[in-house]
Protein backbone atom coordinates (compact mmCIF):
# COMPACT_ATOMS: atom_id res chain seq x y z
CA UNK A 1 0.00 0.00 0.00
CA UNK A 2 1.11 3.46 -0.77
CA UNK A 3 1.87 6.46 1.98
CA UNK A 4 4.96 7.19 4.17
CA UNK A 5 4.52 4.13 6.69
CA UNK A 6 4.58 1.55 3.73
CA UNK A 7 6.85 -0.93 5.61
CA UNK A 8 5.88 -0.12 9.09
CA UNK A 9 4.25 -3.60 11.04
CA UNK A 10 2.12 -2.79 13.31
CA UNK A 11 0.28 -4.56 15.59
CA UNK A 12 -3.35 -3.76 16.92
CA UNK A 13 -4.95 -5.24 20.22
CA UNK A 14 -8.00 -2.88 20.18
CA UNK A 15 -11.63 -2.71 21.02
CA UNK A 16 -14.00 -0.02 20.42
CA UNK A 17 -12.73 2.88 18.61
CA UNK A 18 -10.06 4.87 20.47
CA UNK A 19 -7.38 2.29 20.09
CA UNK A 20 -8.33 1.17 16.91
CA UNK A 21 -8.36 4.28 15.24
CA UNK A 22 -5.35 4.93 15.65
CA UNK A 23 -4.01 1.70 14.05
CA UNK A 24 -6.53 2.95 11.28
CA UNK A 25 -4.70 5.95 10.74
CA UNK A 26 -1.29 4.31 10.47
CA UNK A 27 -3.30 1.86 8.14
CA UNK A 28 -4.25 4.71 6.22
CA UNK A 29 -0.85 6.15 6.02
CA UNK A 30 0.70 2.55 4.28
CA UNK A 31 1.54 0.45 7.53
CA UNK A 32 0.33 -2.80 7.70
CA UNK A 33 -2.02 -3.82 10.11
CA UNK A 34 -2.77 -6.91 11.98
CA UNK A 35 -5.59 -6.57 14.18
CA UNK A 36 -5.92 -9.18 17.31
CA UNK A 37 -9.47 -9.60 17.86
CA UNK A 38 -11.60 -12.03 20.59
CA UNK A 39 -13.94 -14.79 20.07
CA UNK A 40 -16.57 -13.01 19.41
CA UNK A 41 -14.70 -10.13 17.87
CA UNK A 42 -14.06 -6.68 18.43
CA UNK A 43 -18.02 -5.46 20.48
CA UNK A 44 -17.70 -2.47 18.17
CA UNK A 45 -18.83 -4.45 14.80
CA UNK A 46 -22.16 -5.23 16.08
CA UNK A 47 -22.91 -1.66 18.07
CA UNK A 48 -24.57 0.58 14.64
CA UNK A 49 -26.65 -2.11 13.77
CA UNK A 50 -28.35 -2.10 17.69
CA UNK A 51 -27.93 1.99 17.32
CA UNK A 52 -29.91 2.35 14.11
CA UNK A 53 -32.23 -0.61 15.06
CA UNK A 54 -32.33 -2.69 11.42
CA UNK A 55 -30.08 -4.71 10.45
CA UNK A 56 -27.37 -3.48 8.36
CA UNK A 57 -25.15 -5.23 5.78
CA UNK A 58 -22.01 -3.07 6.66
CA UNK A 59 -20.87 -0.14 9.51
CA UNK A 60 -19.21 2.69 8.57
CA UNK A 61 -18.16 3.64 11.79
CA UNK A 62 -15.99 0.36 12.43
CA UNK A 63 -15.39 0.88 8.36
CA UNK A 64 -14.06 3.91 8.71
CA UNK A 65 -11.37 3.19 11.76
CA UNK A 66 -10.54 -0.47 10.48
CA UNK A 67 -10.36 -0.34 6.55
CA UNK A 68 -7.39 -1.97 5.38
CA UNK A 69 -5.99 -4.36 7.91
CA UNK A 70 -5.83 -7.93 8.27
CA UNK A 71 -7.71 -9.71 11.14
CA UNK A 72 -6.75 -12.64 13.17
CA UNK A 73 -9.23 -14.18 16.20
CA UNK A 74 -6.98 -15.35 19.19
CA UNK A 75 -8.62 -16.70 22.35
CA UNK A 76 -6.35 -14.77 24.83
CA UNK A 77 -7.43 -16.85 27.99
CA UNK A 78 -4.99 -19.22 26.61
CA UNK A 79 -1.32 -19.76 26.69
CA UNK A 80 -1.09 -20.64 23.00
CA UNK A 81 -3.35 -17.75 21.66
CA UNK A 82 -0.86 -15.55 23.98
CA UNK A 83 2.38 -17.03 22.42
CA UNK A 84 1.24 -16.55 18.78
CA UNK A 85 0.00 -13.18 19.86
CA UNK A 86 3.50 -12.29 21.17
CA UNK A 87 4.72 -13.70 17.83
CA UNK A 88 3.37 -11.52 15.94
CA UNK A 89 4.26 -8.59 18.09
CA UNK A 90 8.44 -10.25 17.70
CA UNK A 91 8.17 -9.15 14.18
CA UNK A 92 5.84 -5.88 14.44
CA UNK A 93 7.54 -2.61 14.75
CA UNK A 94 4.20 -0.69 17.10
CA UNK A 95 1.97 -2.24 19.11
CA UNK A 96 -1.18 -0.21 19.59
CA UNK A 97 -3.83 -1.17 22.20
CA UNK A 98 -6.86 0.81 24.56
CA UNK A 99 -6.75 -2.77 26.93
CA UNK A 100 -6.40 -1.08 30.65
CA UNK A 101 -2.96 -1.28 32.07
CA UNK A 102 -4.25 -4.59 34.46
CA UNK A 103 -5.90 -6.24 31.67
CA UNK A 104 -2.39 -6.05 29.35
CA UNK A 105 -0.24 -7.13 32.43
CA UNK A 106 -2.73 -10.23 33.07
CA UNK A 107 -1.84 -11.13 29.68
CA UNK A 108 1.74 -11.06 29.61
CA UNK A 109 1.80 -8.00 26.95
CA UNK A 110 2.52 -4.75 29.14
CA UNK A 111 5.48 -3.18 27.98
CA UNK A 112 7.42 -3.91 30.46
CA UNK A 113 7.40 -7.57 29.62
CA UNK A 114 7.46 -6.96 25.81
CA UNK A 115 10.19 -4.28 26.01
CA UNK A 116 12.48 -6.68 27.99
CA UNK A 117 12.42 -9.20 24.60
CA UNK A 118 11.76 -6.11 21.94
CA UNK A 119 14.03 -3.19 23.21
CA UNK A 120 13.48 -1.47 19.51
CA UNK A 121 9.20 -2.38 19.64
CA UNK A 122 7.20 1.50 19.93
CA UNK A 123 4.25 0.44 22.12
CA UNK A 124 1.56 3.22 22.33
CA UNK A 125 -0.59 2.94 25.11
CA UNK A 126 -3.99 5.05 24.29
CA UNK A 127 -5.88 5.34 28.17
CA UNK A 128 -8.86 6.28 29.71
CA UNK A 129 -6.73 7.82 32.38
CA UNK A 130 -3.04 7.57 31.78
CA UNK A 131 -0.81 4.23 32.77
CA UNK A 132 -0.09 5.87 36.23
CA UNK A 133 -2.74 7.17 39.12
CA UNK A 134 -5.25 5.82 41.30
CA UNK A 135 -7.93 5.87 38.11
CA UNK A 136 -5.29 4.03 35.29
CA UNK A 137 -7.66 1.38 35.54
CA UNK A 138 -11.09 3.02 35.44
CA UNK A 139 -13.45 2.11 32.90
CA UNK A 140 -13.59 5.16 29.77
CA UNK A 141 -15.51 5.69 27.08
CA UNK A 142 -14.76 9.31 25.38
CA UNK A 143 -17.84 10.44 26.49
CA UNK A 144 -16.75 9.98 30.21
CA UNK A 145 -12.85 10.59 30.19
CA UNK A 146 -12.92 13.37 27.40
CA UNK A 147 -16.04 14.97 27.57
CA UNK A 148 -17.45 14.68 30.51
CA UNK A 149 -14.21 14.21 32.90
CA UNK A 150 -12.02 16.18 30.32
CA UNK A 151 -13.94 19.51 30.95
CA UNK A 152 -15.08 19.66 27.03
CA UNK A 153 -18.98 19.00 27.98
CA UNK A 154 -18.54 21.93 31.01
CA UNK A 155 -17.24 24.54 28.87
CA UNK A 156 -19.66 24.37 26.28
CA UNK A 157 -22.79 24.62 29.19
CA UNK A 158 -23.88 28.27 29.91
CA UNK A 159 -25.18 28.86 33.60
CA UNK A 160 -28.64 27.06 33.82
CA UNK A 161 -28.65 25.07 30.24
CA UNK A 162 -28.34 21.03 30.14
CA UNK A 163 -25.02 19.48 29.11
CA UNK A 164 -24.88 18.99 24.98
CA UNK A 165 -24.72 15.57 23.97
CA UNK A 166 -21.23 14.46 22.02
CA UNK A 167 -21.28 12.71 18.84
CA UNK A 168 -20.40 9.18 18.44
CA UNK A 169 -16.31 9.08 18.57
CA UNK A 170 -15.45 12.71 19.06
CA UNK A 171 -12.85 12.26 21.41
CA UNK A 172 -11.99 8.87 20.30
CA UNK A 173 -10.89 10.30 16.95
CA UNK A 174 -8.92 13.28 18.55
CA UNK A 175 -6.99 10.81 21.24
CA UNK A 176 -6.53 8.78 17.54
CA UNK A 177 -4.78 11.15 15.72
CA UNK A 178 -2.78 12.41 18.41
CA UNK A 179 -1.48 8.74 19.10
CA UNK A 180 -0.83 8.38 15.92
CA UNK A 181 1.74 11.36 15.73
CA UNK A 182 3.04 9.87 19.08
CA UNK A 183 4.06 6.88 17.31
CA UNK A 184 5.25 8.78 14.09
CA UNK A 185 7.79 11.05 16.55
CA UNK A 186 8.76 7.48 18.48
CA UNK A 187 9.60 6.05 15.43
CA UNK A 188 12.05 9.04 14.17
CA UNK A 189 13.60 8.69 17.74
CA UNK A 190 13.98 5.10 16.90
CA UNK A 191 15.93 5.92 13.51
CA UNK A 192 18.26 7.77 15.33
CA UNK A 193 18.73 5.85 18.67
CA UNK A 194 17.81 1.94 17.52
CA UNK A 195 15.83 2.23 20.86
CA UNK A 196 11.65 1.58 21.04
CA UNK A 197 9.62 3.45 23.83
CA UNK A 198 6.85 3.47 25.48
CA UNK A 199 4.12 6.65 24.25
CA UNK A 200 0.97 6.79 25.96
CA UNK A 201 -1.86 9.42 25.60
CA UNK A 202 -5.34 9.36 27.31
CA UNK A 203 -9.33 10.34 26.56
CA UNK A 204 -8.52 12.78 30.14
CA UNK A 205 -5.51 14.48 28.26
CA UNK A 206 -7.14 15.09 24.95
CA UNK A 207 -10.17 16.57 26.74
CA UNK A 208 -8.07 18.99 27.92
CA UNK A 209 -5.88 20.13 25.38
CA UNK A 210 -9.12 20.28 23.29
CA UNK A 211 -10.05 23.05 25.82
CA UNK A 212 -6.58 24.17 26.55
CA UNK A 213 -6.96 27.53 26.47
CA UNK A 214 -9.52 27.63 29.40
CA UNK A 215 -7.64 25.13 31.35
CA UNK A 216 -4.75 26.83 30.79
CA UNK A 217 -5.76 30.10 32.14
CA UNK A 218 -7.08 28.50 35.23
CA UNK A 219 -3.94 27.31 35.82
CA UNK A 220 -2.04 30.18 35.61
CA UNK A 221 -4.95 33.05 36.46
CA UNK A 222 -7.00 31.06 38.39
CA UNK A 223 -10.06 32.21 36.58
CA UNK A 224 -11.45 30.79 33.63
CA UNK A 225 -14.57 33.30 31.86
CA UNK A 226 -17.80 31.29 31.93
CA UNK A 227 -19.27 29.52 28.76
CA UNK A 228 -21.34 32.22 27.22
CA UNK A 229 -24.61 32.29 24.75
CA UNK A 230 -24.63 33.85 21.62
CA UNK A 231 -26.95 36.15 22.49
CA UNK A 232 -24.88 37.66 24.71
CA UNK A 233 -21.66 37.55 23.04
CA UNK A 234 -18.91 39.62 23.82
CA UNK A 235 -18.19 39.83 20.23
CA UNK A 236 -20.98 39.90 18.15
CA UNK A 237 -19.11 39.31 14.99
CA UNK A 238 -17.55 36.07 16.31
CA UNK A 239 -20.94 34.78 16.69
CA UNK A 240 -23.65 32.57 14.23
CA UNK A 241 -26.36 34.22 12.77
CA UNK A 242 -29.80 32.49 11.03
CA UNK A 243 -30.79 33.67 7.69
CA UNK A 244 -33.88 34.30 6.50
CA UNK A 245 -34.44 30.97 4.59
CA UNK A 246 -33.76 29.31 8.26
CA UNK A 247 -29.95 28.20 7.91
CA UNK A 248 -27.48 29.12 10.11
CA UNK A 249 -23.79 30.51 9.40
CA UNK A 250 -20.98 32.21 11.62
CA UNK A 251 -19.79 35.50 11.02
CA UNK A 252 -16.04 35.00 12.08
CA UNK A 253 -15.09 38.52 12.76
CA UNK A 254 -11.77 37.68 15.31
CA UNK A 255 -10.22 41.10 14.98
CA UNK A 256 -13.60 42.63 15.66
CA UNK A 257 -12.69 46.54 14.83
CA UNK A 258 -10.74 45.40 11.99
CA UNK A 259 -14.32 43.21 10.10
CA UNK A 260 -16.79 45.90 11.69
CA UNK A 261 -16.88 48.03 9.20
CA UNK A 262 -17.40 45.47 6.42
CA UNK A 263 -20.17 43.78 7.87
CA UNK A 264 -22.08 47.26 8.40
CA UNK A 265 -21.35 47.67 4.56
CA UNK A 266 -22.96 44.36 4.00
CA UNK A 267 -25.86 44.97 5.97
CA UNK A 268 -26.28 48.48 4.31
CA UNK A 269 -26.53 49.76 7.90
CA UNK A 270 -23.24 52.54 8.03
CA UNK A 271 -25.00 54.26 11.15
CA UNK A 272 -23.68 51.45 12.68
CA UNK A 273 -20.14 52.84 12.73
CA UNK A 274 -21.19 55.59 14.70
CA UNK A 275 -23.87 54.39 17.51
CA UNK A 276 -23.06 54.92 20.62
CA UNK A 277 -23.24 51.44 21.13
CA UNK A 278 -21.65 49.44 18.36
CA UNK A 279 -18.69 52.28 17.66
CA UNK A 280 -15.95 50.05 18.93
CA UNK A 281 -15.35 46.96 20.23
CA UNK A 282 -15.49 47.74 23.84
CA UNK A 283 -19.26 49.64 23.30
CA UNK A 284 -20.08 46.50 21.12
CA UNK A 285 -18.97 44.02 23.95
CA UNK A 286 -21.03 46.13 26.58
CA UNK A 287 -24.11 46.42 24.34
CA UNK A 288 -23.69 43.01 22.88
CA UNK A 289 -27.39 41.59 23.46
CA UNK A 290 -28.45 45.36 21.73
CA UNK A 291 -25.70 44.37 18.71
CA UNK A 292 -26.82 40.60 18.35
CA UNK A 293 -30.58 41.61 18.18
CA UNK A 294 -29.99 44.39 15.69
CA UNK A 295 -27.72 42.14 13.86
CA UNK A 296 -30.35 39.29 13.55
CA UNK A 297 -32.83 41.48 12.68
CA UNK A 298 -30.57 42.19 9.48
CA UNK A 299 -30.05 39.18 8.80
CA UNK A 300 -33.31 37.48 8.46
CA UNK A 301 -34.16 40.05 5.57
CA UNK A 302 -32.47 37.72 2.90
CA UNK A 303 -31.62 34.09 2.62
CA UNK A 304 -28.16 32.25 3.01
CA UNK A 305 -27.04 32.11 -0.70
CA UNK A 306 -27.84 35.91 -1.28
CA UNK A 307 -26.02 36.82 2.30
CA UNK A 308 -23.40 34.70 0.63
CA UNK A 309 -22.54 36.63 -2.42
CA UNK A 310 -23.21 39.85 -0.33
CA UNK A 311 -20.19 38.69 2.17
CA UNK A 312 -17.62 37.41 -0.13
CA UNK A 313 -18.11 41.20 -2.02
CA UNK A 314 -17.53 43.14 0.86
CA UNK A 315 -15.32 41.07 2.29
CA UNK A 316 -16.87 39.45 5.46
CA UNK A 317 -15.33 36.87 6.65
CA UNK A 318 -18.25 33.55 7.36
CA UNK A 319 -18.73 30.28 7.24
CA UNK A 320 -21.96 28.20 6.74
CA UNK A 321 -23.04 25.77 9.68
CA UNK A 322 -23.16 22.60 7.43
CA UNK A 323 -24.85 18.87 8.05
CA UNK A 324 -23.41 16.04 7.09
CA UNK A 325 -25.20 16.08 4.07
CA UNK A 326 -23.99 19.41 2.64
CA UNK A 327 -20.59 18.39 3.91
CA UNK A 328 -20.66 15.08 1.62
CA UNK A 329 -21.67 17.75 -1.23
CA UNK A 330 -19.01 20.38 -0.60
CA UNK A 331 -17.18 21.39 -3.81
CA UNK A 332 -14.08 22.49 -1.19
CA UNK A 333 -14.26 18.72 0.49
CA UNK A 334 -14.32 17.23 -2.31
CA UNK A 335 -11.30 19.34 -3.75
CA UNK A 336 -9.05 19.14 -0.81
CA UNK A 337 -9.42 15.58 -0.53
CA UNK A 338 -11.72 15.28 2.35
CA UNK A 339 -13.92 12.73 0.89
CA UNK A 340 -11.77 9.39 -1.15
CA UNK A 341 -13.40 6.71 -3.32
CA UNK A 342 -13.81 3.17 -1.49
CA UNK A 343 -13.26 -0.39 -2.88
CA UNK A 344 -16.88 -1.53 -1.42
CA UNK A 345 -19.15 -4.33 -2.25
CA UNK A 346 -22.44 -2.97 -0.69
CA UNK A 347 -23.19 0.58 -0.26
CA UNK A 348 -21.71 3.70 -1.96
CA UNK A 349 -18.33 3.72 -3.06
CA UNK A 350 -16.87 6.57 -1.01
CA UNK A 351 -15.93 6.84 2.59
CA UNK A 352 -14.28 9.84 4.79
CA UNK A 353 -10.54 10.56 4.43
CA UNK A 354 -8.52 10.76 7.41
CA UNK A 355 -7.32 14.29 7.93
CA UNK A 356 -3.33 14.40 6.66
CA UNK A 357 -2.21 13.85 3.08
CA UNK A 358 1.56 13.63 2.19
CA UNK A 359 2.13 15.37 -0.91
CA UNK A 360 5.89 13.30 -1.53
CA UNK A 361 4.25 9.94 -0.45
CA UNK A 362 0.52 9.92 -1.10
CA UNK A 363 -1.85 7.04 0.61
CA UNK A 364 -4.76 5.10 -0.61
CA UNK A 365 -7.69 4.73 0.84
CA UNK A 366 -7.77 0.96 1.15
CA UNK A 367 -10.55 -1.77 0.79
CA UNK A 368 -13.13 -2.62 3.62
CA UNK A 369 -12.45 -3.32 7.32
CA UNK A 370 -11.61 -6.79 7.48
CA UNK A 371 -14.47 -9.48 8.52
CA UNK A 372 -13.75 -11.00 12.03
CA UNK A 373 -10.76 -13.62 11.95
CA UNK A 374 -10.70 -13.29 8.26
CA UNK A 375 -7.15 -13.82 7.90
CA UNK A 376 -6.74 -16.34 10.96
CA UNK A 377 -5.05 -19.19 8.79
CA UNK A 378 -2.83 -16.36 6.59
CA UNK A 379 -1.29 -15.00 8.73
CA UNK A 380 -0.30 -18.30 11.42
CA UNK A 381 0.76 -19.56 7.44
CA UNK A 382 2.94 -16.58 7.46
CA UNK A 383 4.46 -17.62 10.90
CA UNK A 384 5.33 -20.42 10.05
CA UNK A 385 2.19 -22.64 11.22
CA UNK A 386 1.00 -25.71 8.81
CA UNK A 387 -2.59 -26.83 8.28
CA UNK A 388 -1.73 -29.57 11.06
CA UNK A 389 -1.04 -27.17 13.47
CA UNK A 390 -3.55 -24.59 12.57
CA UNK A 391 -6.25 -27.51 12.94
CA UNK A 392 -4.59 -28.26 16.27
CA UNK A 393 -5.10 -25.13 17.25
CA UNK A 394 -8.93 -25.00 16.26
CA UNK A 395 -9.36 -28.11 17.99
CA UNK A 396 -7.82 -26.38 21.53
CA UNK A 397 -10.15 -23.55 20.93
CA UNK A 398 -6.89 -20.74 20.74
CA UNK A 399 -8.59 -20.05 17.23
CA UNK A 400 -12.18 -20.24 16.04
Amino acid sequence: MAGPLEGTKVVELGFWVAGPATAGILADWGASVVKIEPPRGDPFRGIFMSAVGIDVPFNPPFELDNRGKRSIILDLRRDQARAIARELIAGADVFVSNLRPAALEKLGLDYATLSREHPELVYCSVTGYGVTGPDRDRPAYDIGAFWSRGGVAAMLTPEGHEPPVQRGGMGDHTTAITAASAICAALVARARTGKGQHVVTSLLRAGMYVVGWDVATRLRFGYVAPPGTRSASPNPIANSYRAGCGRWFWLIGLEADRHWPDVCRAVERPDLLTDPRSVDIVKRREHASEVVRMLEGEFARRPLDEWAAIFDREGVWWSPVQTCDDIANDPQVRASGGVVPFDAAVGLPEQLATPVDFLGTPWEAAREAPEAGQHTEEILLELGRDWDSIAGLKEAGVIP
